[in-house]
């Protein structure tokens, strides 16, 4: 992406901003204005497996942006950060912060859960959100959730404080896969063959996605044909028959988890379905039982009719809930 020098000679303060998933980190070099704004002034993506460590796409951006100067950055990173690590099986290498500011030469840079700074823009720009459920507008003090599916599953609890929000990241792709149909469970039987604790993630993620397939493939007693998310995906779009029903599995069991998520957490001021593989499913999202199994949860129905569902189509969020965050969490 071509930077913007009118924009970035304007910015009163530079930093770079990381969304770093499984699969793919995407940078921006970030201009904030007198008035706190949020503006991308240079957006890269970088395939995680071609660099040895997070440390290097860093410093390769740095050059392609010209920002060797910049030493503030925030990184929205897949997992949870203890002493200093984040842990997260998904990376495909160790993340340090403190061998990141040491290598980088940054004091200021902070790394925070990938689906918190989603949250914190999603906040910020509701015009990038497309609905699946209008649901009953609410006045804005009612907890949300963010949650999506890409190389994990995803979450993120919004609670509403005092004219501000305070984010709750969570594990939710690590809690127990549940079965709602007799469909699912011979799937977690399937499952359970190889795995002796299914999370959730197992099933409702881009990996997922294939284990799903190749599991509903032995149940059928054929071979399985795809062995990529966007392989899937692609079939199904083309209405390949083995490839739909997996999609269709897929979105009906995560619709009965995002209502469970709902009513667990009392998030009913909405829900912002992110993640990488979801964007590529598309109207397949929007035609399958995701919303029945949302709904499909006896008594709450009701209040779960009430919920917003919106479908996060903005690929650069991640990167500005990380710029929001920082922002908000150093005094500046």
């Amino acid at each position: 992406m071509a930077s913007n020098p009118r924009a970035k000679a304007s910015a009163q303060r530079l930093l770079i901003a990381a969304d770093v998933g499984g699969t793919h980190a995407r940078l921006a070099l970030v201009g904030i204005a007198a008035d706190g704004h949020v503006e991308i002034l240079q957006h890269e993506k970088y395939a995680c497996a071609a660099f040895a460590g997070l440390a290097d796409i860093v410093e390769a951006f740095r050059r392609a942006a010209g920002a060797e100067s910049v030493d503030e950055i925030a990184m929205a990173c897949a997992g949870f950060v203890v002493e200093g690590e984040v842990v997260n099986e998904n990376l495909p290498w160790l993340v340090s912060v403190p061998q990141l500011r040491e290598r980088l030469r940054s004091t200021h840079l902070a790394v925070v859960n990938d689906f918190k700074a989603l949250a914190y823009a999603v906040a910020d720009a509701r015009d990038a959100l497309v609905t699946l459920q209008r649901g009953v507008a609410t006045d804005g003090t009612l907890p949300s959730v963010a949650i999506g599916p890409g190389t994990g599953l995803g979450s993120a609890v919004c609670i509403p404080q005092r004219g501000a929000m305070v984010v709750l990241a969570t594990e939710a792709g690590h809690a127990q896969l549940t079965p709602g149909s007799e469909l699912e469970l011979d799937l977690l039987r399937e499952f359970r063959r190889s795995e002796a604790y299914v999370k959730t993630e197992h099933a409702l993620s881009g990996p997922g996605l294939v284990n799903l397939h190749r599991a509903l493939a032995r149940l059928h007693g054929v071979a399985p044909v795809f062995d990529t998310p966007a392989a899937i995906s692609t079939a199904a779009h083309r209405g390949d028959a083995t490839a739909l029903d997996t999609v269709r599995v897929f979105c009906g069991w995560l619709g009965s988890v995002v209502g469970d998520l709902v009513l667990g957490y009392g998030a009913f001021g909405g829900v912002h379905l992110a993640g990488g593989v979801l964007p590529q499913l598309g109207d397949l999202l929007a035609d399958s039982d995701f919303l029945a199994r949302f709904l499909d949860k006896g008594p709450m129905r009701a209040a779960l009719e009430r919920v917003p569902v919106r479908l996060v189509e903005h690929g650069q969020l991640g990167i500005t809930g990380a710029a929001i965050w920082y922002l908000q969490h150093t005094g500046e």
